[in-house]
């Protein structure tokens, strides 16, 4: 069997080339997967506000509004961000400007808001929630409840700057 004479050489290029292809994250940066962005829903602009006033509760509560707000690519979570609510509840109907509110998310990007029972309108029950801020592109969103005996709701929102 032939031996190969080991130079300085061939050790620095094969440690070079080791680590570029096991280990590429010690020489370069590591980079997100990328988080697609949410497209704005068919329907979810239906009866929309601007400008809905930023609320503690809707109503006399008792149904949760909840989700996340994330930065498109990276996934990072963005507090601050303003989402506004609305649906057709045991209070009021989408279009009524009572039935309308808005809340930010907190550090995390979490956001909560408490409301009256959604209740089906045109046979789905369902939510609606906008947002529509300068930072990001705006984005609707209409989910679908399980059941209208549901007493909270999740909606998730991946922005796109702006």
């Amino acid at each position: 069997m032939p031996t190969v004479p080991i130079h300085r050489r061939i050790v620095l290029a094969a440690g070079a080339a080791s680590l570029i292809t096991a280990g590429a994250g010690l020489l370069m940066p590591a980079r997100a997967q990328g988080v697609a962005p949410t497209p704005s829903m068919r329907g979810g602009s239906n009866n929309y506000r601007p400008g809905a006033p930023v609320v503690d509760r809707i109503g006399g509560g008792g149904f949760w509004m909840t989700g996340t707000v994330r930065r498109a690519g990276d996934g990072a979570p963005l507090p601050g961000q303003r989402i506004q609510i609305w649906a057709h509840t045991t209070e009021g109907h989408e279009r009524d400007a009572r039935s309308h509110g808005a809340t930010l998310t907190d550090a995390n990007g979490v956001f909560r808001l408490e409301m009256p029972q959604i209740v089906p309108a045109f046979g789905q029950a369902h939510g609606h929630l906008a947002y529509d801020s300068e930072d990001f592109e705006t984005v609707f969103l209409r989910p679908l409840m399980n059941s209208p005996r549901d007493t909270s709701l999740e909606a998730h929102f991946v922005l796109q700057p702006a």
